[in-house]
């Protein structure tokens, strides 16, 4: 039960959480071991609250997820993790997360409150809208990046708020392009939004999402605040990587029909990993080493 509840959790999904760190980077308080601290709590804190909703939103689609030909293998889908034991989990995982949060800063505790009656919304309400399902989800990364800020105590950039929902977006986007596609015409007994959508609508939204995502980040690093900030133009140097990541994340999405599990892509697909450690070490060295 354990080890079934440890997966129903979905650890492979805790890396959307690291994005409660983009306050501490871009604020150049990486080095400091208070704020780190209080960050990776932050982290941790939201693995918690997210790995509670991933327990109820599988508690609510159980007989959804048992005609997907992938999710039917959930822990409670199939049986292996009781229902009873999957309440008391999320229970227990929610209150130790708004508690950590709450006692690490009561504005990032009141953040996470409002990410959790999100996706509660989004699990029994929001999923079923048009629209309003993919945004609710980008909100959620959105959310994330502003809890970050609390933690070390200074301000959202606008440009990062932007650029986190609308990168967002695009994932999101592309998951349900995929949805759709991998279920062949029974996607919309499994989720009943997607016969509300269709690939060419899809991928008109796609490529707005990707062009602006990649227009905004290209202007975060021009703008005269953001120079003045950092003191530096080179930030625009960390543009290619930006550009690259997304070009591959594109081809993977229509090309090795990867759009499914975002998660599972950002971890296994190696060029993209690389091109998303040389993007951070890019960043860090602007920012930090003022080259």
């Amino acid at each position: 039960m354990i080890s079934a509840l440890f997966v129903s959790l979905r650890p492979k999904q805790w890396s959307k959480n690291l994005l409660v760190f983009a306050g501490l980077v871009f604020s150049r308080n990486l080095f400091d071991t208070t704020n780190l601290l209080r960050s990776l709590g932050g982290f941790v804190a939201f693995c918690l609250l997210s790995g509670a909703v991933y327990l109820i939103n599988d508690l609510a689609d159980v007989e959804n997820d048992r005609l997907h030909p992938l999710k039917r293998s959930r822990p409670i889908a199939s049986g292996r993790l009781k229902p009873g034991a999957a309440k008391v989990a999320a229970v227990v995982a929610a209150a130790l997360a708004l508690a950590g949060g709450f006692a690490l800063d009561w504005r990032f505790g009141v953040i996470g409150l409002g990410y959790f009656v999100m996706q509660l919304a989004y699990s029994f309400k929001l999923k079923h809208m048009v629209v309003l399902d993919v945004m609710t989800v980008a909100a959620g990364f959105a959310l994330r990046a502003v809890a970050g800020t609390v933690l070390v105590h200074v301000t959202i950039s606008p440009w990062l708020f932007v650029c986190t929902i609308l990168f967002a977006l695009f994932i999101a986007l592309a998951k349900r392009r995929h949805e759709l596609l991998f279920l062949e015409g029974g996607g919309a007994a499994h989720r009943s939004v997607l016969e509300m959508y269709s690939e060419a609508l899809l991928d008109q939204m796609m490529a707005v999402a990707t062009s602006s995502t990649v227009i905004a980040y290209c202007l975060y690093t021009i703008a005269p605040e953001t120079v003045a900030k950092f003191g530096t133009h080179n930030l625009m140097l960390t543009v290619p990587f930006v550009l690259y990541g997304v070009y591959r994340y594109l081809y993977l999405v229509y090309r090795k029909e990867m759009g499914g599990a975002p998660e599972k892509v950002l971890l296994t697909d190696v060029p993209l990993m690389v091109d998303g450690l040389l993007w951070m070490a890019s960043v860090v060295a602007v920012l930090y080493l003022k080259f």
